[in-house]
């Protein structure tokens, strides 16, 4: 008995490490600056990627104080494989293997703020939709592959492989509704996305998610509709 009672422990920690977990209306909370929370996130990533759309919920008071990284995806050889970030006095910060590009925006709203990005290697072309609306176009890494043994972080910036965290860099408030794709969705799609709809992201999955909370990190009802 006590050894059935051992094996079903084990089991019910592993599904809760790695197994799926539908996030449906429910967030990642961040109460507090730290250097040790964070969220990480598991991808079925088999080949390079040639191409990516990132959409997600943010809620946070930090866009009027300090700047704070959003979405870190990185790799061994690169630790900014792709990096969503919020750069006060400058706006958003999309970074491409290595490469930067900024998006002017005005200062975020105190209020849930839905935002999605994509880029393409064909093209180099890098958009950014804020709250369903489009911002204008960029370009960076054209012809460049994403490497795919990643490490994809919420709540930290990874200035190394699943490491470097900077407190001053951190997330403070609630992210959710996070989703990727390994192609770019068409205008319609986004807008649908931001309404509330899906297509089926095969990279992330905010319905099957794969993820791993560390530190002061809660599971709560989301504040947006």
């Amino acid at each position: 008995m006590e050894k059935l009672l051992w094996c079903s422990l084990v089991l019910i920690s592993f599904f809760n490490v790695f197994g799926q977990t539908d996030m449906h209306k429910k967030a990642f909370v961040f109460p507090k600056e730290s250097d040790n929370s964070y969220v990480s996130l598991k991808a079925p990533l088999k080949k390079p990627l040639k191409a990516f759309n990132v959409c997600l919920h943010i809620y946070s008071e930090l866009a009027l104080t300090r700047s704070y990284s959003i979405f870190s995806y990185a790799t061994k050889k690169q630790a900014n494989e792709i990096l969503i970030y919020w750069s006060k006095g400058r706006g958003y910060l999309l970074t491409v293997h290595g490469t930067e590009v900024v998006f002017r925006s005005p200062e975020n709203p105190l209020a849930p703020t839905h935002i999605c990005v994509s880029w393409e290697s064909d093209s180099g072309i890098a958009e950014l939709w804020i709250d369903g609306k489009p911002m204008v176009r960029k370009s960076l890494e054209k012809g460049t592959s994403l490497g795919t043994e990643a490490s994809i972080i919420l709540g930290q910036d990874q200035d190394s492989f699943g490491g470097g965290y900077d407190k001053n860099q951190s997330s403070v408030g609630d992210i959710g509704d996070v989703n990727m794709w390994d192609s770019v969705l068409s205008p319609d799609e986004i807008r649908t996305v931001h309404s509330g709809g899906t297509f089926s992201p095969n990279v992330l999955d905010w319905r099957a998610l794969k993820y791993e909370a560390h530190g002061e990190v809660f599971v709560k009802h989301q504040l947006w509709s």
